[in-house]
């Protein structure tokens, strides 16, 4: 191989290194901090970067998305001096990479710490009902205290969440016991308010059922009155019309009989003084009939021979 080659090739890899450090890609949603000569120059934004070789250095890219940190729990002291151990989860943001970069040194560990001291300061104010009762109020202001402190190094904290409370063994056996007794409390009272509602709904049932009925009997009286009456009303225009004579009448009392006699019960019965009257006739009317007949059979028989 020749000197003049070697040397291209020696040239080549130098021109390639300086490229290689000069070019520089920036994603989206990050931010780079360029140090010239140990000194900040210049904040990159997301594309295609150019540095000059062996005198910018580029620091590890920054994060500006939204970020999420869950810390482990934390023994807080509360007002009536229960020891609790509580545990929350930070949303913070970079909005100033220079700021991030110069002004702290770990942000996320500084972050950690001043949550942890405000959460104590809040706490040790509050007692453990008003702590399980109150995280909208705590949340509310670890996330005002630690904004302000923030703010300086470039660092927005969105929102502070506990994410649990656990109180001391003792106590959670005491709150398990009082809950469940009001949870039998609260058992008993809507079985008794069911039980009265369901007696409610049962006399109301009744209430109409009885009040149907007796609006089924009264009507299944009116029409059989009604009925009764029209042909009673029949009946009596039927002999109207057809001019019924005594005679008839006392045979129609005569059918009538054996169905008033009939049934175990009627041991007594009384008959109706027109039912003599009627019986009367018909007995004259049988006998005057039986006379003329007799008549006329002497008529129709010869005299015996002399």
């Amino acid at each position: 191989m020749s000197a003049g080659l070697v040397v291209l090739i020696a040239l080549a890899v130098v021109v390639f290194i300086i490229l290689a450090r000069s070019i520089r890609i920036v994603p989206q949603a990050r931010a780079g901090i360029v140090e010239r000569l140990g000194r900040y120059q210049r904040t990159l934004n997301p594309g295609l970067a150019l540095l000059v070789p062996f005198v910018d250095r580029l620091r590890p890219l920054i994060d500006l998305r939204e970020q999420v940190v869950s810390f482990p729990p934390q023994p807080v002291i509360t007002e009536d001096n229960l020891v609790l151990g509580i545990d929350t989860v930070v949303y913070f943001q970079v909005n100033d990479p220079k700021a991030a970069s110069y002004e702290i040194a770990n942000y996320i560990q500084a972050i950690e710490q001043l949550v942890v001291t405000t959460l104590r300061n809040v706490i040790g104010g509050m007692t453990l009902e008003d702590t399980l009762t109150s995280r909208d109020k705590i949340n509310a202001e670890l996330r005002t205290v630690p904004d302000e402190a923030t703010g300086k190094w470039g660092i927005r904290v969105n929102r502070v969440e506990i994410k649990s409370v656990d109180p001391p063994g003792s106590i959670q056996e005491a709150m398990e016991k009082q809950m469940r007794a009001e949870r039998d409390k609260r058992a008993a009272i809507l079985q008794a308010e069911g039980y009265k509602q369901s007696q409610i709904l049962t006399a109301e049932g009744e209430k109409q059922s009885s009040i149907l009925r007796a609006e089924g009997q009264r009507e299944s009286q009116r029409l059989y009155a009604e009925g009764q009456a029209k042909a009673i009303e029949t009946v009596f225009q039927a002999i109207h019309d057809g001019d019924a004579d005594p005679k008839l009448l006392a045979y129609q009392y005569l059918q009538m009989l054996p169905q008033i006699a009939q049934g175990e019960s009627n041991k007594v019965w009384i008959i109706p003084s027109e039912f003599t009257q009627a019986l009367g006739q018909l007995s004259s009317a049988i006998s005057s009939g039986g006379d003329g007949g007799a008549e006329q059979g002497r008529r129709a028989t010869p005299p015996p021979a002399q």
